[in-house]
């Protein structure tokens, strides 16, 4: 039974007995008298590393940057949303490959209701508004239908966003996945 406020500030774990879910073990972490304190949360992480629970080390480090969060200036809480909704902090990078979904999703109608115009007609290939939203989307591939249409207004903006979305998501999400596969 833990008292209703702890200080946690150097804190070590050397074991985790009884293997409690990481939910119910960062609810003692939030009780700190100090407020955010780091050192609790890579202490606790570290151990459920030791034992294997990728998981929960994974869930004790969000749930560290989330409460890092509310230390932070309005604007700094603002784009911690903004990361905790989108990839989870890198934590949870299948986040980004839905967003990257949802987006080729929207990119591939709003192009294919209203197709950009060819910069060159006789030398443009056929339009294929799931190519374009991908050719947007994904900063490494050329499907050579980015550099042939020229999408006006609205539509301009809405390929600015996906442009910078992608890059932002697809190296998030190609970050998580390596950090998921060079583990040890």
């Amino acid at each position: 039974m833990w008292p209703q406020q702890v200080r946690l500030d150097g804190l070590v774990y050397t074991t985790l007995a009884p293997t409690l879910p990481a939910a119910e073990r960062l609810e003692v972490l939030g009780r700190d008298g100090d407020g955010y304190v780091p050192f609790a949360y890579e202490q606790l992480t570290a151990a459920y590393r030791h034992i294997g629970d990728d998981a929960a080390a994974r869930t004790v480090q969000l749930a560290k940057q989330r409460r890092h969060r509310t230390t932070l200036p309005l604007y700094g809480r603002l784009w911690g949303h903004l990361q905790d909704a989108t990839v989870g902090y890198g934590f949870r990078p299948m986040r980004a490959a839905g967003w990257l979904a949802g987006l080729l999703l929207l990119g591939t109608l709003a192009f294919g209701l209203h197709p950009p115009r060819p910069l060159k007609a006789d030398e443009a290939p056929g339009f294929n508004a799931f190519a374009y939203a991908l050719d947007l989307l994904l900063p490494i591939i050329d499907f050579g239908q980015e550099k042939a249409y020229a999408p006006q207004g609205w539509y301009q903006w809405l390929a600015y966003l996906l442009i910078v979305a992608g890059w932002v998501l697809a190296t998030t999400f190609v970050a998580g996945v390596n950090r998921a596969v060079s583990r040890p």
